[in-house]
This record gives structure tokens, sequence and C-alpha cells, in this order.
């Protein structure tokens, strides 16, 4: 209790108060711009928290990442425009709602629904964390790297449309981890003579590159003039009978994001359309579902706030990321000196009750900054592109400075910007790349350390009971995948 009681007064010291706040409010900002996202948000402000207190820089995050996950919605329903991929769900019901105008309720709705998802994945994150960290503990290096292992499969989830192409992503991702001084013995590796490489690529500046500099390049060369009409929002909170048809898919979309959340790399985009799923087919009118059903808007938005408490558990308790958001959060962690790990909940509990605090905080305030924002921020979401793009090349460019105060930095996230740009244009996905240069490091450090403790032998891996159990969900779900794909892969022309 006394951890609890510190917990809520350190989330209500002004400073704190305010810092959640703002991030609600940047990340429904980012969010409502389509082509920032709230990974964009978190990377780029990331790097300007590094003076700030742990706890309030952390504070900061956890705000812009609740927002980020709803604001994207305001845009998906006004101008038929998500901010993002996981708000794509509500596209059609939304915008049929606005046209019948009804666009404002639709909104609201979604705040709702996303507040609700928000803090139930709050409550999952905060009772089965603390149980996971101590099933946690009992891990050695052969069980990190099989538990490693299995995270990686999550490039499958994230792959697009290609698997093939995801895996190549995630292989470059951990051969750009390698680079720097060998974990183990003193020497640099892959550093070609250059001395700033010798420390290795540093993960932020990467991150800032691959998603602000990449989505500057793809500005700068599709630019056109574009003229959107300002749609006007009228009433925003829902009645009673609204929120009351709404409510049971608002529950239901908790459950299935929160389930989906904790699958590494599975992320909103699944949740939200195995939810929109959900309520096709129990919709109490599934004639209206595509064409203006607020039920299929409060589902989907549910569940894609709930994958943020969900992914935050295997964040927290196993330091591998849930999703590319927690991806760049952990990093933001790690550069404040908070190891994510089983050992965070034995050793700083003084740490993890603000953040499960902060994120209930950044769930309520969403439901509040969420209603009154709407009108502003469906304008500033028609921002001109110039002003865009100079906004983010400025904070880019601040940002990866700022990660350690140097230009080698800026450079490195240039490039990764033009690797990122091609990526893209080439259907390769970025996560996988990102999430592969997180857990690098983990994996690698994990399998040499085993090999080292079983004198050369691989049987270290085959029996131990947890190495095999992780291992063998590892190797189901990349069969499962494999298979997935060869079976959709269309059949070559007859002569080939």
């Amino acid at each position: 209790m006394e951890l609890v009681i510190n917990a809520i007064v350190t989330i209500f010291q002004p400073i704190n108060f305010s810092l959640t706040l703002l991030g609600v409010l940047i990340g429904t900002l980012f969010g409502a711009i389509p082509g920032l996202t709230a990974t964009l948000a978190i990377a780029l402000l990331s790097p300007l928290t590094f003076n700030m207190d742990p706890i309030s820089s952390m504070l900061l995050l956890l705000g812009i990442y609740a927002g980020g996950m709803y604001g994207g919605s305001i845009t998906a329903i006004t101008i038929r425009a998500p901010g993002a991929p996981a708000n794509a769900a509500v596209v059609d019901d939304g915008y049929a709602l606005t046209l019948q105008g009804k666009g404002g309720v639709a909104i609201g709705i979604s705040n709702v629904a996303g507040v609700v998802g928000g803090l139930f994945s709050c409550i999952a994150m905060i009772f089965l964390s603390p149980l996971l960290a101590k099933f946690a503990l009992m891990f050695g290096p052969a069980e990190y790297f099989s538990v490693t292992l299995f995270g990686l499969t999550a490039v499958f989830a994230v792959s697009g449309k290609s698997f093939v192409k995801g895996v190549f992503s995630a292989l470059l991702g951990l051969l750009l981890a390698t680079v720097g001084y060998d974990p183990i013995l003193p020497f640099s590796r892959f550093n070609f003579g250059v001395g700033s490489l010798s420390r290795g690529l540093s993960f932020l500046p990467a991150v800032i590159g691959m998603f602000a500099f990449a989505e500057v390049i793809r500005l700068v060369l599709e630019y056109k003039e574009e003229n959107q009409q300002i749609v006007k929002v009228d009433r925003v909170v829902p009645n009673l009978q609204e929120f009351k048809e709404s409510l049971r898919f608002m529950i239901r979309g908790g459950f299935i994001g929160v389930l989906i959340g904790i699958l590494p790399g599975a992320g909103g985009t699944i949740a939200s359309y195995v939810a929109y799923g959900d309520v096709r087919r129990n919709a109490r009118h599934p004639e209206l579902v595509g064409k203006g059903s607020l039920e299929a808007i409060a589902g989907p938005e549910s569940a894609n706030n709930a994958v943020s408490g969900g992914a935050m558990i295997p964040m927290l308790t196993l330091g591998i990321p849930g999703d590319s958001v927690t991806a760049v959060l952990l990093g933001a962690m790690m550069i404040q000196g908070i190891q994510p790990g089983p050992l965070l909940f034995k050793n700083h509990l003084d740490v993890v009750y603000p953040i499960f605090a902060g994120m209930i905080l950044s769930n309520l305030a969403l439901l509040f900054i969420g209603m009154i924002v709407v009108k502003p921020i469906s304008r500033i979401a028609l921002i001109k592109k110039p002003l865009l793009i100079s906004f983010l090349m400025i904070f880019g460019v601040i940002g990866s400075f700022a990660s350690s105060n140097s230009i080698f930095d800026v450079l490195v996230a240039i490039c990764f910007g033009v690797l990122g740009f091609f990526m893209d244009r080439f259907d390769f996905p970025i996560a996988p790349t990102v999430l592969a240069m997180i857990l690098g490091p983990l994996l690698e450090n994990s399998l040499r350390q085993a090999m080292i403790t079983s004198n050369g032998s691989p049987l270290i891996f085959f029996t131990k009971p947890i190495s095999v159990i992780f291992l063998t969900i590892a190797a189901i779900t990349s069969l499962s995948m494999i298979y997935r794909e060869r079976k959709q892969a269309k059949p070559l022309p007859s002569g080939f």
C-alpha cells in the first residue's frame, strides 16, 4: 500500500501531472495527422527527455502512447484518412456517419471506447505483469535465448504482404545490431575503420531516420497541392442510449486487444480488425456494419487502445517489446537507465508502480482531452505538407543530435532515413528491422552465455523445460505462417 500511495502522490505532482496531460495532447495531435504515429512521436521526443527524471519522462511518453492510439480515428472518421493503420478498421462506418451528420458522435464513441479498452488493459497489466515477472525469475541464458527467439517470430505478424521480405528485414536488423563492441570479447566489430561506429549504431537515431526522415523523403517526392474540406463536427459527447448500445463491444474489444497485445508483434492493426470481425458476427444490426454503425467503431477502437497495456506486459516483464511503439519505448527506458525484465519488479518497484498509475491517468486524461480538442484537431490535421515536412526535419535533427550530442548520429539518422524510404518503396517492412535491432543484443548475449555455460553443447536449449516450450512455440508459429503463406501464394501459370 505504501508503494501504491507513493505512486499516486508521484503522478499527481504538478510537473508529472502536467507532463502526462501534455503527452496525451501531443499523442492525439500526432495520431490525428495522417502519416504521423505514436511511434514517430515517441521516437522524436525521447531524446528531449534525457535530462528529465526517469519517472517524469516515462509519464510523458506513456501519455503520448495513449493519445496516439486514439488520435488516428479522428481523421479516419472525418476525412476518411486514418492517422495510423490500426485506425483503418473504422474508416467505412466512421465516414458514413460523418456523411449522415453524426461524425462528432462517432468520434465521441471512439474516444470512450478507447478509454474503456485502455483502462481494461491497465487492469490486465497490473495483475498479469507481476505474475509473469515471478515466472521469468526462473530464466537462465538458455531460457532467455528461447524467449527472445520466440519474440523474433513476431516478424511474421508485422511482415505485411510477404513474410519472406519480413524475414529479410529482421535479418538486416540483427546484422545492424552486431555493429560495435563485442559484448564478451574486447574488440570492435564491423566499424569499417570509422571510430564512431565502435560504440555501435544508436537505436534512437536509427528509429528517427527510418520513421521521420523516410517520411520526409516520401512527402517531398510525392508532394502535390491538396484542397481538403474541413468537416463540421457538432455534438461529440454520446448520449446514454448510444453508450449503452456500444458498451458490449467496448468490453469485447478490450478482451481482444489485451490478448493480441500480449503476443509480440501482433499490434493494434490486427487487434482492431479482429474486433471488427467480431462486431460483424455479433452486432444487433449487422446490416448497418460498414454503412454507419457505432458498434463497428466501438469494438475496433477499444481493441486498438487495449493493445497498449497488453504490449507493455512482455516489454516490462521480459524486455521483449509487444509492438513497434513499445520497441521504441523500451529503447527510451534503457537510455534512462531502466532495464525492463523480471528484475525490474524485484529491484525497482518504485518505478513500476508509477508506470502503472501513469497508464491509468493517461487513459482518464484522454477521456477529457480527447473530447475537448476534437474540433481544433480536426482542422490541424489538415496541416499543409511543406509545414509538416519542416516540422519533421527540425525535430528529427534535434532528436538525433540530442541522443548523444553527436553530429555523427544525425548522419546515422539520415542514412537510416534513406534506407527506410527504399525499404518502404520496395515493400520491405520496417517494423521487423526495429524489432530485431532491439532483440538482437539480448539474443546474442543469451546464446553465447548459454554456450559458455554448457561448454559449447547446444543440448542446453533442449534440456531446459521452459526453453523447450518456447522453442516449440516459436517453431509452430513459424511453420504455420510459412504454410499460410504458401497456401495463399498464387499458382504459377502453366509452362513455368
